[in-house]
């Protein structure tokens, strides 16, 4: 979900990280001016690493970030900082951060600190990085099976001013996912609709810098997961495999798990065996908790699946054990109305 790739390139360049002194992360928190191309040389470094290798990759850089600097470990109302652009900064660092424990499983760590990052947005009145949390936070909500707080986080994201269209396709795909576990079939459907229209209508000069990333390709898996949700598999499929072929981040490896997961529910046996067979050999180096989740839940399905081939079931065992340490993350929730 979420994209937050092209920002490391703009990140770099804000942060000068090939300074020796922004690298030493902490050794000027004390001086707001000094902080600043700290915390922007942090989000660069976190973002390039979870593109590349994946949030569980990512999770020690994280620590060692949130030991380096004290702002992210306090309320943000009693760190004493004023700076506009030092809060601003922050706010995106956490919001980074927030991401990259969701994806690495850590669920309750990234509600507390996306409780952070719209804390100290709302401070310096950074609106896109707010809305960038709302919608991050409302699908962990989904993710973790609590759909009716996800469709209200969302509709925190509009303001006084109609959404422009990048934003409120966003929207429209957080709210499709989160009605889909609420049963409500037709109108998930129409919800992603919308979303693709929206998106359709093209990008404007008033889509924050983060919207760079929400292109065909999210769209696609977006719109092919929801109708998986959904039990619709011969519309689910397709979009999927096109989501899955496009070259992207390695976050969208979750598209990858949830066409395995259409293909176990619409009981297209060879082609699930197929893309097992292309997937195991990979497994062990997936960065992202709720990829794994996704495959490991879908290969129990499949063991446990009488009309599944006996090869099919070899490979899913396969599969099983091919997954990295732990399948699911630490406070990893009981799927719900599988794909989650």
């Amino acid at each position: 979900m979420s994209g937050r790739t092209a920002r490391a390139s703009s990140a770099r360049a804000r942060a000068c990280a090939g300074d020796a002194e922004v690298r030493r992360l902490g050794e000027t928190h004390d001086d707001p001016a000094a902080l600043v191309p700290v915390a922007l040389g942090a989000i660069a470094e976190l973002v390039a690493l979870d593109a590349s290798r994946g949030a569980t990759a990512a999770v020690p850089a994280v620590r060692e970030v949130l030991r380096r600097v004290p702002q992210l470990s306090v309320h943000p109302a009693r760190t004493g900082v004023r700076d506009r652009d030092l809060l601003a900064a922050l706010a995106e660092l956490s919001e980074v951060i927030g991401w990259i424990l969701f994806d690495a499983g850590r669920y309750r760590r990234a509600r507390r600190m996306n409780a952070r990052a719209l804390a100290l947005a709302e401070l310096c009145g950074d609106r896109g990085t707010a809305r960038l949390t709302l919608l991050n936070h409302s699908m962990l909500q989904t993710h973790t099976g609590r759909p009716k707080a996800a469709l209200e986080t969302a509709s925190r994201v509009a303001g006084p001013r109609p959404l422009p269209a990048l934003v409120d396709s966003l929207v429209l795909v957080r709210r499709a996912h989160a009605t889909a576990l609420l049963s409500g079939d037709r109108e998930a459907a129409a919800l992603v609709s919308r979303a693709r229209d929206r998106f359709l209508d093209g990008a404007s000069p008033n889509d924050p810098p983060w919207a760079w990333w929400i292109d065909r390709t999210e769209l696609l898996g977006h719109e092919g997961w929801v109708h998986s949700r959904l039990g619709a598999w011969r519309r689910a499929v397709p979009l999927l495999y096109e989501a899955t072929t496009a070259p992207g981040p390695s976050y969208r490896h979750l598209f990858t798990a949830e066409l395995l997961a259409a293909l176990a529910g619409a009981r297209a046996w060879r082609e699930a065996e197929a893309l097992i067979a292309e997937l195991a050999p990979r497994a062990a180096g997936i960065g992202s908790v709720r990829t794994t989740e996704t495959l490991a839940a879908t290969a129990d399905r499949l063991l446990a699946s009488p009309g599944a081939p006996p090869n099919l079931r070899d490979a899913a065992a396969f599969l099983r054990e091919s997954l990295p340490g732990r399948a699911c993350g630490p406070d990893a929730p009981t799927p719900r109305n599988h794909p989650v």
